[in-house]
């Protein structure tokens, strides 16, 4: 939760116009304040502008937009030098902090109706670090099968419940928050399709196959009718629903999967709800030979860059490639 008292004034002017002109979700709202927060703490660091030692300490309500008017290009490398040497950050995460300070200078710089409106953008020539390219993790067929096998265990009170999440997880290669956030509302059952909310609150559509439709009606035929609290979570509109009989946390999400990963055998260290994503992906690209293109529609992607992560081959394919050419038998 964002405390707002503990934010100096532009900082909370640009949270509201990030919510309200460029429409970001919740999500990325605490992550802005959460970056800005830690650059700030830097700064007053980097300019010895406090006597706090304890890095987690320092306090930024009272940092001015003369403070911010200091900033250059230099002290922005040393904030990301700080967090390498520091944290250890990896290129993503620097990358991440790059790009939500990238936002709060072009705000400052470009909205007129910004009353801390400055004459000069230090991330004009602030160069983003080049990320490790690795493949993603996910589970094979056989492994995602085990999965689908231990999540329908009727040994599990919730096992209706957590064979739908399970099974939506490894077809629709939804977000974690994607799923929680499903309202029984958003499926179409004629059409066999749902509507969720992704990054940036974009709506999207996907297409649900029997598996997916199966799961989610066996669900429903013993999902809780009544009991359910009325909050501002709207949990008497969720799909799923905790034990509590409100709408499921990420949290929980998370628990029955490492749950169900390490039932399976599987190193729930290794993989996580994020890599069902994975698996979702690779899986229909694999097997199902879809379209790179259908399958950034389907995950959500706003470039075409990200889905191509799951284009990668493994070492059968590679196999097969070099004992097909023509010259393998001369």
């Amino acid at each position: 939760m964002i405390k707002r008292e503990d934010n100096p004034d532009f900082l909370n002017a640009f949270l509201d116009y990030s919510t309200t002109i460029l429409n970001k979700s919740p999500n990325s709202i605490k992550e802005y304040n959460y970056d800005l927060t830690m650059f700030f703490k830097f700064i007053k660091m980097h300019f010895n502008l406090t006597n706090e030692n304890d890095f987690k300490q320092i306090e930024i309500a009272d940092i001015t937009i003369e403070t911010v008017k200091k900033i250059k290009i230099d002290d922005i490398h040393a904030f990301l030098g700080y967090l390498t040497t520091t944290y250890h950050s990896k290129p993503a995460t620097r990358a991440r902090k790059i790009s939500t300070i990238r936002i709060f200078f072009h705000y400052l710089c470009q909205d007129a109706s910004s009353q801390f409106l400055l004459d000069y953008n230090p991330t004009l020539n602030l160069k983003t670090p080049k990320k490790d390219k690795r493949l993603p993790k996910y589970l094979s067929l056989d492994d995602s099968k085990k999965l689908l096998d231990v999540a329908s265990d009727e040994d599990n009170r919730n096992c209706e419940r957590d064979f739908a999440i399970t099974t939506l997880f490894l077809n629709c290669g939804m977000r974690l928050s994607e799923l929680v956030g499903i309202n029984i509302k958003d499926i179409d059952f004629e059409e066999c399709k749902l509507n969720v909310i992704g990054k940036g609150n974009k709506e999207r559509t996907i297409y649900l196959n029997k598996a997916c439709m199966k799961a989610i009606s066996d669900y429903l035929a013993i999902r809780p009718k009544e009991g359910i609290k009325h909050d501002k979570k709207y949990s008497e509109k969720a799909l799923f629903l905790s034990e509590r009989r409100e709408r499921i946390s990420n949290r929980t999400v998370q628990y029955i999967i490492n749950k169900e990963l390490s039932k399976a055998g599987l190193d729930s260290s290794k993989y996580s709800v994020h890599k069902l994503r994975h698996t979702a992906a690779t899986l229909m690209y694999q097997y199902g030979q879809v379209d790179i293109r259908a399958l950034q529609e389907l995950l959500g992607h706003e470039s075409i860059a990200t889905t191509e992560i799951y284009t990668h081959v493994n070492n059968d394919q590679i196999r097969n490639a070099v004992e097909r050419n023509p010259l393998a038998n001369l």
